[in-house]
């Protein structure tokens, strides 16, 4: 005798598998029950603007953008970039390297983006070309990677093109524009090859200290003692070791890590979150004053208050740092089932947490937290989407009063025009409610329990 066919087994979320002589249920006209639309069903500016060539366009004209914004603050945006153009040239030309000869302020491994338009070309311009297609072609990578990430990955390209048009040039003429892409793909790659994620976080760390939070963030959440060995810790160690014995193959010896030592001596930068107060305070107090200091290039709070400020966030820093590891650790063995956003907001707590305690506070740090959102848009868990709603247009806001700030209104600042004045403290307060939400989002984590799942009922077949 035939046994006739099993019928078809209706998954969870399956709404479209019904019997044929099965009558149609009614659907909720909208809201959380309601079934989502096919993709054909979208409206077609949606499906136009999500479109492949689209995305292309907006990439052209959101770097054609700031491009042209970057020449137009020359001086402001490139100052920096004819910096890294000096260190290059008189290294190729007398064999004095940063790092390996003198002390510098950035790790070793900056020396490479720094070093390498310098083969290109020999004019200061042609320098300033290479360096910005350089940052161009990284975040290329980034906004391809965010694309082709399914369902939501063009959403978040868009997003992420929006908040660099938002953050304005100051993204092209800094190290900053090149460690920000490799902060986006380490996150992008930490759920399917954490191993890889790790060792782009710590090329990143060795270029500019920040992508480190990504690195902390991946340790704090992994699951198992062999999973942070094998994830984290080897090629974690793998990168270093590279980067630290090149250095010292070339003669660095303890100049390899020095970087880590050069920030003690500075005080209060201007713009900094620290600085608020004291920025705010030139409203009323004469005596509160800013000046340019000519070694590091930098606009500083003056006067023994700053320093004792700026004094007390060194030690404050990597406890602020710890703080949100772990937090992380304890969230992600809270709620193993959300490990996806656990570490995403360990990762934009942490990068949040290294401007927010930090006595530098430069206008290109800001370009570090757009990569979680970016990233968080594509992978949060869907009962986290709506969790990075606000800190999405927040974290917009806050780049644009960044570029505000610098380039801007810089000079309306530093003679503490009351407009700026507060503009630049409430981009500052901005900042500290975006640590304060992830900390806050953490810390319900790490307090909350797994939710059961009950065990699906046996479907009898008669």
């Amino acid at each position: 005798m035939a046994v006739p066919p099993e019928p078809p087994r209706r998954d969870a979320g399956d709404d479209d598998l019904r019997d044929a002589d099965r009558p149609a249920e009614p659907r909720p006209a909208g809201g959380r029950d309601a079934e989502p639309r096919p993709a054909g069903a979208r409206p077609a500016l949606e499906r136009a603007v999500l479109s492949g060539p689209a995305l292309a366009v907006g990439f052209v004209l959101a770097h054609l953008w700031l491009v042209l914004d970057a020449i137009s603050w020359r001086g402001q945006i490139y100052g920096d970039v004819t910096l890294y153009e000096w260190w290059a040239r008189n290294g190729l030309s007398t064999g004095q390297w940063p790092v390996l000869d003198y002390d510098w302020v950035y790790p070793a491994a900056a020396l490479v983006p720094v070093t390498l338009p310098a083969l290109v070309t020999i004019t200061t311009l042609g320098y300033e070309a290479v360096w910005t297609a350089l940052v161009i072609a990284l975040d290329g990578v980034a906004v391809w990677q965010l694309a082709r990430s399914a369902p939501r990955g063009r959403v978040a390209a868009w997003w992420w093109l929006v908040f660099l048009v938002a953050l304005g040039p100051i993204f092209l003429g800094r190290l900053d524009g090149v460690v920000a892409p490799l902060i986006v793909l380490a996150l992008l790659w930490a759920g399917r090859r954490p191993a890889v994620a790790a060792a782009v976080a710590t090329l990143g760390a060795w270029i500019k200290i920040a992508p480190g939070a990504v690195v902390v963030a991946l340790a704090a959440t992994a699951r198992r003692g062999r999973d942070l060995l094998r994830d984290v810790v080897v090629p974690g160690a793998a990168v270093s070791l590279a980067v630290v014995g090149l250095a010292l193959l070339g003669g660095a010896g303890e100049r390899a890590w020095s970087v880590f030592g050069e920030q003690g001596a500075r005080t209060l930068q201007a713009e900094s979150v620290a600085a608020t107060w004291f920025s705010v305070a030139r409203l009323w107090d004469p005596t509160v004053h800013i000046a340019y200091n000519d070694v590091i290039y930098t606009y500083e709070v003056q006067g023994d208050a700053a320093r004792q400020v700026a004094s007390g966030l060194d030690g404050l820093l990597p406890v602020a740092v710890l703080a949100v590891a772990a937090l992380a650790w304890a969230a992600a063995r809270r709620r193993p089932d959300l490990s996806a956003d656990v570490l995403l907001l360990a990762a934009a707590a942490g990068l949040l947490a290294l401007i927010v305690f930090n006595k530098v506070g430069s206008p290109q740090f800001v370009a570090w937290i757009g990569p979680p959102v970016a990233a968080a848009l594509v992978l949060a868990g869907p009962g986290a989407r709506h969790v990075w709603s606000p800190p999405a247009v927040g974290m917009l806001l806050v780049a644009l009063g960044t570029q505000v700030l610098y380039p801007v209104a810089y000079g309306e600042f530093l003679a503490g025009e009351p407009w700026m004045v507060v503009v630049a403290a409430l981009r500052n307060v901005g900042l500290v409610v975006l640590l304060g939400g992830a900390v806050w989002r953490l810390g319900a984590l790490a307090a909350s329990r797994r939710p059961r799942v009950e065990p699906a009922p046996a479907v009898a077949h008669g």
